[in-house]
């Protein structure tokens, strides 16, 4: 027996975080993007479930980061259904890739975030005591959007590594991009900070780093927004798992912030 369902609108907020106008467009790019892959009439295994139960399974493994033993009976399938759902229709909720590098007048935000995995060939030990990996995300200034998500490293590599490894300087374009002091000779704006012997900052410094730390705080509100998504406080993926990951609520996280 079927406990959830999309057809049930209260189920759409409380698991995925969007209004149902916004899956109901997640459903349309996921069938645009699946194409003849995803139609009920294709060859071979019929689906078991509705193209919108399926999106909203995926979207529940992603946030409440459930087992596929604990996925099939909410939705009265297999637990092998459920593995077969997940692998077809996940690449598809991934972030696209921008159409267009931000122009030289547009300003935008760089930081990391440790998320834990099990897999120890794209993790270490890091100052969070748990094997984690280093994720860096590029989030725009102005409309809060996550711009780009960059491959995963070690956590143990710092944020000023990280930036050109990760690939996501070249997601930055001719932007002002803004980040925190770990980012010292990367080309970002990052705060001012005392020299040797020095006791306090010039005032117009100080005001300088306040305005700087209410711009940037912009990219933290974004981590605390995916990370609601429990994945990314275990993730059991292997290889670039974590990557891809990170990109689909990065997909979910841009979707609810628009109208």
């Amino acid at each position: 027996m079927q406990v959830l369902s999309a057809q049930r609108i209260v189920f759409i907020e409380v698991f995925t975080g969007l209004r149902p106008a916004q899956f109901r467009r997640l459903v349309q790019a996921v069938q645009i993007k699946g194409g003849r892959a995803l139609a009920p009439a294709r060859p071979g295994r019929p689906w078991a479930l509705d193209l919108e139960d399926r999106v909203l399974l995926v979207a529940m493994y992603y946030r409440i980061n459930l087992t596929m033993r604990q996925l099939a009976p909410l939705f009265g399938i297999s637990s092998a259904a459920v593995g077969r759902i997940i692998d077809r229709h996940s690449p598809l909720l991934a972030l696209a890739r921008a159409r267009r590098k931000p122009k030289a007048d547009e300003v935008a935000i760089v930081d990391g975030t440790l998320v834990p995995t099990r897999d120890r060939t794209v993790a270490a030990s890091s100052k969070n005591y748990r094997y984690s990996a280093n994720l860096q995300v590029l989030v725009h200034a102005e409309t809060r959007l996550v711009l780009a998500v960059g491959r995963p490293l070690p956590g143990n590599r710092n944020d000023c590594s990280g930036f050109r490894a990760s690939g996501i300087d070249s997601a930055c374009g001719k932007a002002t991009v803004l980040a925190d002091g770990g980012y010292q000779g990367t080309g970002a704006l990052i705060p001012h900070r005392r020299k040797a012997g020095q006791d306090r900052l010039e005032g117009w410094k100080d005001d300088h780093n306040a305005s700087h730390r209410r711009v940037r705080a912009r990219v933290e509100h974004a981590f605390a927004r995916m990370e609601n998504w429990k994945i990314l406080r275990d993730c059991r993926g292997r290889g670039d798992g974590v990557y891809w990951a990170a990109s689909r609520i990065a997909r979910m996280h841009n979707l609810a912030l628009s109208q």
